[in-house]
């Protein structure tokens, strides 16, 4: 009998558990979703350069794209976030929102911000896709900006 309570209780605190962690789970995908979407046009203005000037250490790097004529129409977020599908672009720019918003508050910003590895072949593809028009008359082995470096946001006169 005894053997039979403890069974019980046992079972009851496993399911409990499951509960907490089912609610948790889904409070954490609710406010998520919310700070994501939520805020009236939070999601669309935290795609424009303003946004990222704004709450980063990147006012040189806004500058240097204003003043370049050759991608002034192009956005942040279509150079440096993939753009193939809306399901990889959404969370690598909840993923790089992340990582920017730590280094930023955290004081981590290093003084000359540089393009990861995987930032570069996020660029590359952007490159590519953007001017794919071109992609039979250039040599590939090379990344674009080796020789377009005025397009380059260090050699633009801001940095």
């Amino acid at each position: 009998m005894r053997d039979l309570m403890e069974n019980t209780r046992d079972r009851y605190r496993r399911r409990r558990r499951l509960r907490i962690i089912f609610l948790l789970a889904l409070v954490a995908a609710g406010v998520g979703a919310f700070v994501s979407f939520g805020p009236p046009g939070l999601y669309a203005r935290s795609g424009t350069p303003e946004f990222c000037a704004g709450c980063h250490v990147m006012e040189a790097q806004y500058e240097a794209w204003f003043y370049n004529g050759a991608h002034r129409s192009a956005k942040c977020i279509d150079c440096h976030l993939p753009n193939d599908n809306k399901a990889r672009h959404v969370a690598w720019k909840g993923i790089e929102g992340m990582r920017d918003a730590y280094a930023f508050y955290s004081g981590r910003v290093p003084d000359r911000i540089r393009l990861s590895e995987h930032g570069a072949a996020i660029l590359q593809e952007n490159c590519m896709r953007c001017h794919e028009e071109l992609l039979s008359r250039i040599n590939e082995d090379r990344q674009c900006w080796q020789c377009h470096r005025r397009h380059s946001h260090s050699t633009t006169g801001a940095l």
